[in-house]
């Protein structure tokens, strides 16, 4: 509960103790009234009413009937209520307060965590079109590809300092229905939720130039769905530029209103099917992220806006990228085609197109869930049961197409840079973006700050170390500090040809 949710259920808790144990009195009960008002009008005044605490205020209504009732009445000093009644209406109490309690609690008004890095942190957000592609999700000829992205850069400190924080963003609510089949309703306080971002401020100048990393979500996800990570990577000295795509993304609104919804996939009849439609819309992925960087690229050189925030701000020659999901294929198969991205991470992604028959030139890491190794081990072991779901569906993740496992070793054996194998215990599907912190029914079996904690430091420490040549002693080996974390020695590669030297 926040701290004014906690006043209206202590007012609550007060006006039913006068009730049930203060003789009548009119100028106590008046009081109490005040005091139910009062409490309710600060919550809504200063806070955000939600949901979660509509049982809170069914009883504070109650309560307030009840008490005026006893102020219209005539006398003072007369006995309290019948013993029945104080029974039941402390039923009452303790139900609906405990409702509110638990929905609060499997709810939360959270707190994102303090980024570790030095910089502010600062945002804006563009609409892009590619002349060059026409959109094939639709059936208009005269339709190009549109993008939104969002820029999250090293800002300057003095100014950020005098700019309001950015909410938690409301896209994420729409990601959640669409997921976890919520009612967006039931997530409408999460733009109340303070961000560590401003908009406004100017990029810092601590560095001449800062390295790039772009960001693509998973299927029926947001460019929003990971601020953990784009946070810390943000104020660790990154510019990180989040990508929605439309039709795959799960709402992405372009300027003037217009917004374009996730579309799903038709029912396939084979596997096979489904996979072809796969190496489509990651290759449609794939071009949006190159795109990006040809924007950026020119951006950076002052080309049609020569007063572009980003103008010069940009080092190309450090550039990554990572993605969770349909993102991380997304981020598999960008590095298999272009080789200006220099380094990629893929949360628990796939890999279609390309890069399944060439393998990568460029280091990679590859984080998935200890349940989806589990299933990769049994399966090559000829243990894998039928008619199970596919990645993210069911309470234990499976992968839903046969080529999967295949292309996973065909990836890793022909690729000639450094490369990880990480699994996570505790994990599901979900758990690469910001679920736990939304939820402890998310949580699973990791802590929401300890799942936070995994995400940012392992990605920021890839790239620490192949981008920048730092020391990242966390890929190094299991650590104590995240004892969820293991590597498979036999497909963790490090000291390959060609990889950077740091």
């Amino acid at each position: 509960m926040t701290g004014l949710e906690i006043v209206v259920t202590a007012a609550n808790l007060l006006a039913a103790g006068w009730i049930c144990f203060g003789k009548k009195n009119k100028g106590r009960d008046a009081s109490a009234l005040s005091l139910l008002a009062a409490a309710f009008l600060l919550h809504a005044g200063l806070g955000q009413l939600r949901l979660q605490m509509i049982p809170a205020y069914i009883l504070a209504m109650i309560l307030g009937l009840v008490l005026f009732a006893r102020i219209i009445r005539s006398g003072n000093g007369r006995l309290r209520p019948a013993r029945l009644a104080i029974a039941v209406l402390s039923l009452l109490v303790l139900a609906l307060s405990g409702a509110s309690a638990y929905l609060t609690y499997l709810f939360p008004v959270f707190a994102l965590p303090e980024p570790t890095g030095s910089y502010a942190i600062g945002t804006a957000s563009y609409h892009l079109v590619d002349q060059s592609r026409k959109e094939t999700y639709t059936g208009d000829k005269g339709d190009n590809r549109e993008l939104m992205i969002t820029v999250w850069y090293p800002a300057d400190s003095d100014a950020a300092a005098k700019l309001p924080r950015k909410p938690y963003p409301k896209e994420v609510t729409e990601a959640m229905s669409l997921v976890f089949h919520f009612p967006q309703s039931l997530f409408g306080y999460l733009d109340a939720i303070p961000t560590h971002t401003v908009e406004g401020a100017g990029v810092s100048g601590g560095q001449a130039k800062y390295p790039l990393l772009l960001f693509s979500p998973g299927v029926r996800s947001t460019r929003y769905q990971s601020m953990t990570i784009v946070e810390e990577l943000a104020s660790s000295g990154y510019i990180v530029v989040g990508i929605d795509h439309p039709y795959t993304s799960s709402k992405v609104d372009f300027p003037e209103g217009r917004s374009v919804l996730y579309r799903p996939d038709p029912e396939y009849p084979t596997s096979a099917a489904q996979y072809e439609a796969n190496v489509t819309g990651i290759d449609i992925r794939s071009e949006d992220a190159r795109f990006v960087l040809d924007t950026l690229t020119e951006w950076n050189s002052g080309m049609g806006d020569a007063d572009h925030l980003l103008r010069g701000k940009l080092d190309l020659d450090r550039v990554g990228i990572f993605g969770h999901s349909y993102g991380g294929a997304t981020t598999a198969e960008t590095l298999a085609k272009d080789s200006r991205f220099k380094a990629g991470v893929s949360l628990e992604g796939g890999f279609w197109g390309s890069v399944a028959h060439t393998g990568l030139k460029q280091p990679f890491m590859y984080m998935l869930t200890s349940d989806t190794a589990d299933m990769i081990r049994e399966q090559l072991e000829g243990k894998q049961s039928a008619g199970e779901d596919g990645i993210g569906q069911g309470t234990r993740e499976k992968l839903f197409y046969e080529e999967y496992i295949p292309d996973l070793q065909s990836v890793f054996e022909k690729s000639s840079a450094d490369r990880y194998y990480l699994t996570v215990k505790g994990f599901f599907h979900q758990s690469f973006a910001d679920v736990a912190l939304l939820s402890p029914l998310f949580a699973k079996e990791v802590s929401a700050d300890q799942s936070g904690r995994i995400n940012r430091d392992y990605v920021r420490s890839f790239f620490d170390r192949y981008l920048l040549g730092k020391e990242a002693p966390l890929l190094d080996g299991p650590s104590p500090q995240y004892p969820e974390v293991e590597f498979d020695p036999k497909l963790t590669t490090t000291g390959a040809a060609g990889t950077p030297s740091r």
